[in-house]
């Protein structure tokens, strides 16, 4: 073989090698990725009413994904709520709600929370989710903490599926939705039930 075939050849097989090296590099990196069954998801938030009794609210509609690799300890979730489906059981309140004194769903339809940081303990039980929460255009740092996390295969979907429920605490008006506090209370507490399936 001529040098400058046998040249060609080691380059060739270099660039093999490498790229074999890249793609078992992404392999390993990769994560399972669920999307979110919307059908058992929804997000609640509850508040002090006047000193008088806790009351609750929900939005019914989310949407998103999350990605969990229970070996390597990592997992993301992206969390997109939609402010418009919120429920209270009365529609005078749902319609305050959407109004431009709290949520202002037509300027910002959405709520979301972002977070690339699972939390784990000593068991390689998932406590914690922390990322970034945004309201009303308000971006801030929130840690909800886990009192269930769990996947399975479901015979249902033929697939696996993850679960969860947690909770934050937030002060209100730090997301332009002060109105009322301290009478309503400005800490609320932030609820979820979430279950997401394997892609």
């Amino acid at each position: 073989m001529k040098p400058n075939c046998q040249s060609l050849v080691r380059n060739l097989l270099a660039f093999v090698v490498a790229c074999a090296s890249c793609a078992g590099s992404h392999l390993a990196n990769a994560s399972d990725r669920y999307v979110i069954d919307s059908t058992h998801t929804y997000s609640i938030f509850e508040y002090m009413h006047w000193g008088l009794s806790v009351q609750q609210g929900r939005f019914d509609k989310n949407s998103g994904s999350i990605e969990f690799d229970e070996e390597k300890r990592v997992g993301k979730v992206d969390l997109l709520i939609d402010a418009n489906s919120v429920s209270t059981g009365s529609s005078l309140f749902d319609t305050a709600l959407r109004s431009a004194s709290f949520f202002e769903t037509d300027v910002y339809p959405s709520i979301q929370f972002k977070s690339e940081n699972f939390l784990f303990d000593d068991a390689n039980k998932v406590i914690a989710i922390e990322g970034d929460l945004t309201i009303k255009g308000t971006r801030k740092k929130v840690r909800f903490e886990l009192t269930h996390f769990h996947c399975r295969f479901m015979p249902l979907y033929f697939k696996t599926a993850c679960g969860a429920n947690g909770y934050a605490k937030i002060l209100r008006s730090e997301f332009g939705l002060g109105r009322y506090a301290p009478f309503v209370s400005d800490e609320v507490t932030l609820r979820f039930a979430i279950e997401a399936i394997k892609e």
